[in-house]
């Protein structure tokens, strides 16, 4: 897990997203809030943590006190999340994961143009309807298989035949019906799935996002 702050502008603070991706199978949820103080956070972390269809045992994130402490901590034990964990000072690649989503995702589909904290709750439905669907269940990622060479030294590859989306990554485990939370089943789960193609995802997706922009900016405009 890690934070995106979405810029300044005349010494005002804009929005935060919170970027949220499973080691094993890249399901990821974004979500936007107007502070990272515990009254604004922890609801919106609690809800992307309730958004995954699996159950979730470790929870990770950079040393931040956003995430470090009490609150997080309460939250985390009511989710029977097992295992905290933090990256150390100085190793960003503690949180490689989310840190390279961080560019990938959200910055590609939100950008780094300010956005007023008064939108949170806007970004966030679009996160929550638009853009979390379809990078679950129609953005495929690459997947990594390690390769012994000859002198016993080991090699990620990315071949494209482990190219898959993060939906498909999680039923393509061993047994993976034991991983769902109870309730949820494929069955629901492939209805979403098939629900459009995607293409259609995409297109709704770019039509959501400039029906967004548009009513921030122009907005912003008028207010300046």
């Amino acid at each position: 897990m890690d934070s995106v702050h979405q810029g300044d502008q005349d010494g005002i603070k804009g929005v935060y997203h919170i970027n949220i991706v499973d080691c094993v199978t890249q399901y990821e949820g974004v979500a936007t809030c107007e502070h990272i103080s515990e009254a604004f956070l922890i609801p919106v972390l609690a809800a992307l943590l309730a958004s995954f269809p699996f159950v979730i045992k470790g929870f990770h994130s950079d040393n931040g006190s956003e995430y470090i402490n009490q609150f997080v901590a309460k939250l985390l034990n009511k989710l029977l999340i097992e295992e905290q964990t933090k990256s150390r000072s100085r190793h960003c690649n503690d949180n490689a994961l989310a840190e390279a989503k961080n560019g990938a995702i959200v910055r590609k589909h939100l950008g780094y143009s300010h956005i007023p904290q008064h939108f949170a709750t806007r970004v966030n439905a679009f996160c929550s309807a638009h853009l979390n669907p379809y990078l679950n269940f129609h953005r495929p990622c690459l997947f990594a298989e390690t390769i012994t060479d000859a002198k016993g030294r080991q090699r990620k590859r990315y071949p494209y035949k482990l190219m898959m989306t993060p939906y498909e990554k999680l039923k393509a485990l061993d047994n993976a019906k034991q991983f769902l939370k109870p309730g949820i089943t494929f069955q629901q789960l492939d209805i979403q799935a098939k629900a459009m193609s995607d293409n259609e995802a995409a297109q709704r997706l770019h039509d959501a996002r400039a029906k967004l922009f548009k009513t921030i900016f122009n907005r912003s405009k008028k207010a300046a």
